[in-house]
């Protein structure tokens, strides 16, 4: 079936997108090849870089392990202090009163102008200075604190495009119900929005976990990636196969948050699909079945 935006190829087309695949796939296979070739040639695939991986499991308990709780552990308080934060602050965006609404645009843009690496050693050196935190738990409050402060804003501007995108009608049939704008925010757009709002909030979610590699890469934080050093030093030149494993770790943990994100995205759009409900017909008249209306 065609549309205004695409149109069903023809046999012509057809056959060359099946020749645009094939050559696709053969560029594929050999850039493989090639970065295999190369490998072998330093000496990357032989058995004894790999065999810490599989035979010694001290590689995990000690190294691999650790760091991904520390990773799983940052992340996971970025996330639950980011997430109603950056939603204060969107609400805040919204509202009609322009003395909170301009001081909260202007710390959310300040925040999400600077890069999250200098937010860190910011922190880190707040701690150092000002604070009595102890050098073990520093790298990981000035983690936490980064990745709060840019994400929260970035958020707070998917919580505001969120809102913003749901028919105005909403709002105004929360108004016409004789509902105060916190109370149309609370439970007539926000419920609505959260639907619209998930999957740029998964991408953030998952740029938490990948940006905890940076405090291990500058503020000494014993995150998963941070432990590539230990390894190589310990288990000799396999620096190519650890970060191969680490990358797998980290393939695997985002695609875990993702399916979630998926699942709980489904889970929300049948809950908002409302089963048809029968009025009591009067006498003589016909039952007329009706819908429930999302959200109002």
């Amino acid at each position: 079936m065609s549309s205004v935006l695409y149109d069903n190829p023809g046999p012509r087309a057809k056959r060359r997108n099946v020749l645009y695949t094939i050559a696709f796939l053969v560029v594929l296979v050999l850039a493989g090849w090639w970065v295999l070739a190369a490998l072998d040639e330093k000496n990357q695939l032989d058995a004894d870089k790999w065999s810490p991986f599989v035979t010694d499991s001290e590689v995990w308990t000690t190294y691999l392990l650790p760091g991904l709780m520390e990773t799983l552990k940052a992340a996971a308080l970025s996330i639950l202090i980011a997430l109603p934060l950056g939603a204060v602050l969107g609400i805040g965006r919204l509202s009609d009163h322009r003395w909170v609404r301009v001081p909260v645009g202007a710390v959310v843009e300040f925040f999400r102008a600077i890069p999250v690496l200098l937010l860190m050693v910011f922190a880190n050196q707040v701690y150092r200075e000002f604070t009595a935190v102890s050098s073990d738990y520093r790298p990981l409050y000035a983690v936490v604190t980064g990745l709060v402060l840019y994400n929260a804003s970035v958020i707070a501007e998917v919580v505001r495009a969120g809102v913003l995108s749901l028919p105005r009608g909403q709002g105004d049939a929360a108004v016409a119900l004789g509902m105060r704008k916190g109370q149309t925010m609370m439970y007539v757009l926000l419920p609505q929005a959260v639907t619209v709002m998930l999957p740029a909030l998964v991408s953030q979610l998952v740029v938490i976990v990948k940006d905890t590699a940076l405090g291990g890469a500058l503020l000494g934080f014993s995150e998963l990636l941070s432990q590539n050093r230990q390894i190589t030093a310990n288990y000799g030149a396999n620096t190519i196969a650890t970060l191969v494993v680490i990358a797998l770790i980290y393939i695997a943990l985002n695609f875990a948050l993702t399916s979630f994100a998926s699942w709980l995205e489904k889970r929300l759009r049948r809950g908002k699909k409302s089963p048809a409900v029968t009025l009591p017909a009067q006498a003589g008249a016909p039952e007329v079945p009706t819908k429930t209306v999302s959200g109002a």
